[in-house]
């Protein structure tokens, strides 16, 4: 009992470091929207949104954790041409060409907007002052990633933990008001659509990066032994997934009972945002940007030292503070574009990978079975690629009337979710293909 008390006493900074990775700006944006938007479907959205929101990162983070904590060793179990160039991708989607610009951006819309002047906000110096800041702060953080557990873990974490908790037990014990009538598709398809908008926040993308930093978080603490680096990721995982769970189930339903008090928005962050000054008034607006910053700021700092490590491992020339340096200012660059660009941009592009992150995560959990046949996983991965891919172009505006055409005759592919069922059964051949050659 003791050695249990003693584990959990020891790794729970784990746990919160990897829960402040992952809470950055979609994490926060995105829920009450689905919240507003859901509206009487609230139940059955969240459950479908915590499915990609909290589950599948779950098994991520034990997917990665198996796999010594990295992605590149994962994905070289389907061929190493594919893991140096899949591992690229996401690593560049949740790094500097996405995820991280859009801290900066969300920080700046959600943390500093408020407390602007009309004129302020039609200038272009407060945004770039405030990216400007806010990039300088993730560069000092991340240039000594062996102390981002005691700085993020022990220090920003309970912060942003009583920010949201000032606005969640308001929200629970005070309510807006009933929930809303559903919008859009969530009033036929709401557990599909909840799904898909699960991959807006990039957990999973996130949960399969997070590796490498939590592996050299254990590694700076004496931590050596391989099996004890699995349990200690597995129950990061699960503190970080309770969390999460908290912080979306709050944010939806701030959304959900928001539209009374607020009226509807296309934007969650407008949306928190008024949902913060109708329950606490200006003070909100203050409680909202303190979450907003510090949720943006540990996310960054996190994506940015993963970044640095994967390609300073694979192109060594560059150090891994010029790799961080070249980031660093690459997406403070790109955050100036602004945040309706930069959500415009990603999500077709996460429509492309995010099937095939979830198809080869799923399928390394228990492809050992196998002795990791690269049949097993080829054969999904190819079925998961090609509808994924068309998935990515449709929502690009981009549509090939033959490839689509012939798509659409798959099951769920109205709900954006066609490589699903094929994938499962391309699985199956590839076992049976992998047992037969084997005998």
């Amino acid at each position: 009992m003791s050695s249990n008390k003693g584990f959990f006493k020891e790794n729970i900074a784990v746990g919160f470091m990897l829960f402040a990775l992952f809470l950055g700006a979609g994490n926060i944006i995105f829920p009450p929207l689905l919240g507003q938007q859901a509206g009487e479907q609230f139940f059955i959205s969240i459950i479908g949104f915590l499915i990609t929101g909290v589950g599948l990162p779950l098994l991520a983070i034990v997917a990665v954790a198996k796999n010594g904590g990295d992605l590149q060793i994962l994905s070289n179990q389907v061929h190493p041409i594919f893991g140096v160039i899949f591992t690229s991708i996401v690593y560049l989607s949740i790094g500097p060409f996405f995820a991280i610009p859009r801290t900066g951006a969300v920080s700046y819309n959600i943390g500093i907007t408020p407390f602007l002047t009309e004129s302020q906000l039609e200038s272009w110096v407060p945004l770039f002052i405030t990216t400007l800041i806010f990039f300088s702060v993730t560069l000092y953080l991340a240039f000594n990633p062996t102390k981002l557990v005691d700085r993020i873990g022990k220090l920003l974490t309970p912060a942003l933990l009583i920010v949201i908790l000032i606005l969640a037990v308001k929200a629970f014990v005070t309510p807006m008001g009933e929930f809303g009538a559903s919008q859009g598709n969530y009033s036929s398809h709401a557990f599909s659509e909840s799904f898909i908008q699960g991959y807006l926040t990039m957990d999973v993308l996130a949960a399969l990066v997070f590796g490498i930093v939590i592996v050299q978080a254990l590694q700076a603490r004496g931590v050596k032994d391989v099996s004890k680096q699995v349990k200690v990721s597995i129950f990061a995982g699960i503190v970080a997934a309770l969390g999460l769970s908290f912080v979306y189930i709050s944010l939806c339903y701030i959304g959900a009972t928001s539209v009374h008090a607020t009226g509807y928005y296309e934007d969650g962050g407008q949306i928190i945002a008024a949902a913060a000054k109708v329950l606490y008034g200006s003070f909100g607006n203050i409680v909202l940007s303190a979450t907003i910053i510090l949720a943006c700021l540990t996310t960054s700092v996190g994506l940015l030292s993963a970044n640095a490590t994967f390609f300073n491992r694979l192109f060594p020339k560059l150090s891994y503070k010029a790799y961080l340096i070249i980031f660093t200012v690459f997406s403070f660059a790109i955050s100036n574009v602004g945040l309706a660009k930069l959500i415009s941009i990603s999500l077709p592009v996460l429509m492309m990978i995010y099937p095939i992150a979830i198809v080869l995560m799923i399928v390394s959990l228990f492809a050992g079975r196998f002795n990791h046949a690269r049949i097993i996983y080829a054969l999904p991965l190819f079925v998961a690629t090609v509808v994924g891919l068309n998935d990515g172009l449709k929502t690009a505006g981009i549509k090939i009337a033959a490839y689509d055409n012939l798509l659409n005759l798959l099951p769920l592919q109205e709900q954006s979710l066609g490589w699903l069922i094929p994938s499962v059964i391309a699985c199956v051949i590839g076992i049976i293909i992998s047992l037969v050659s084997k005998k």
